[in-house]
């Protein structure tokens, strides 16, 4: 099991010296990666409930700063040399792959391997609109997109012909240090999502929606487990094994849970900082170092 720490260039962890504090101290205490969450912006009084929130706003609240995720975790790997460098998730169609397939693969270049692109397809409405973007269209163009990223990244030159995203004999540079190109998880908490990784991923991750904060951890673990069972159902129709598959979700410092989720299929938790000081989060990560990841 893996254990990452979220929330890079979110809110407190936005400000420089922080986020530098957090992923130094990250890598000696044993994480396996880091995860930068994505918004282009978030309009005011949106209707469209966030799922993953209580209260339905984004994580943090619609005020707290939140930094360009491929450029914050660009900031971090100058200042690491092993720990993993994620995006937790971006919001792919609201993208072109053009763009996207060039500053992942330089984060992967002067990062020396370390990227991973968690993906997703979106959950505001508003923020769509306020981009000129169809909402209820997100999800072709997210598939498209998965797949056109793979061509720019495997390809000189690359060709892809889609409804949404068209280009030909297109060169595209630099290309990833990984073999094959940059790994790529979709994000999301539904069939469809499950769906999506079955075909176009290298990965799965699932989060659950919280509707209730006294959520039981058997509950919890039920509803991963369900998503889980979702993708083994999605790869079998395309013919694909699921065992070799990344799954990654979220959870706290209890090492019960981790191991029930490790036992159901789950290869990688994500944390988020108790603390947001320098001395909290050098305490902090120490403990999870200490009573979490060392006893893995």
């Amino acid at each position: 099991m893996k254990v990452g720490m979220a929330a890079i260039g979110l809110g407190p962890f936005s400000d420089p010296d922080i986020m530098a504090h957090v992923a130094i101290t990250a890598e000696r205490c044993g994480f396996e990666s880091l995860w930068a969450p994505d918004h282009s912006a978030i309009p005011d009084g949106h209707q469209t409930k966030c799922p993953y929130t209580p209260d339905g706003e984004i994580p943090g609240g619609p005020d707290a700063p939140l930094a360009e995720p491929i450029t914050a975790l660009s900031f971090v790997a100058g200042l690491t040399s092993k720990i993993k460098l994620g995006t937790g998730i971006m919001i792919l169609p609201q993208r072109h792959p053009l763009y996207v397939a060039k500053e992942v693969a330089t984060l992967d270049v002067v990062s020396k391997g370390r990227a991973q692109l968690g993906i997703g397809s979106g959950w505001c409405a508003e923020e769509f609109a306020a981009l000129g973007l169809d909402f209820h269209r997100r999800g072709k163009r997210t598939d498209e997109a998965m797949q056109a990223l793979r061509a720019l990244w495997r390809e000189d030159p690359s060709t892809f012909k889609g409804t949404h995203f068209n280009f030909e004999r297109i060169r595209s540079f630099p290309k990833p240090v990984q073999k094959g190109g940059v790994p790529l998880l979709v994000g999301g908490h539904s069939r469809a999502a499950a769906r999506r990784a079955a075909r176009f991923g290298d990965g799965f991750y699932p989060l659950t929606p919280i509707v209730d904060a006294d959520v039981s951890k058997i509950d919890f673990i039920n509803e991963i487990k369900s998503m889980i069972g979702w993708l083994k159902e999605e790869c079998a129709k395309v013919g694909r094994k699921s065992d070799g598959f990344d799954i990654t979700t979220g959870a706290g410092p209890d090492l019960d849970v981790i191991r029930r989720l490790e036992d159901i299929g789950v290869t990688r938790v994500f944390m988020n900082s108790p603390a947001t000081d320098r001395d909290g989060i050098s305490r902090a990560f120490e403990k999870i170092g200490n009573d979490v990841i060392a006893r893995l």
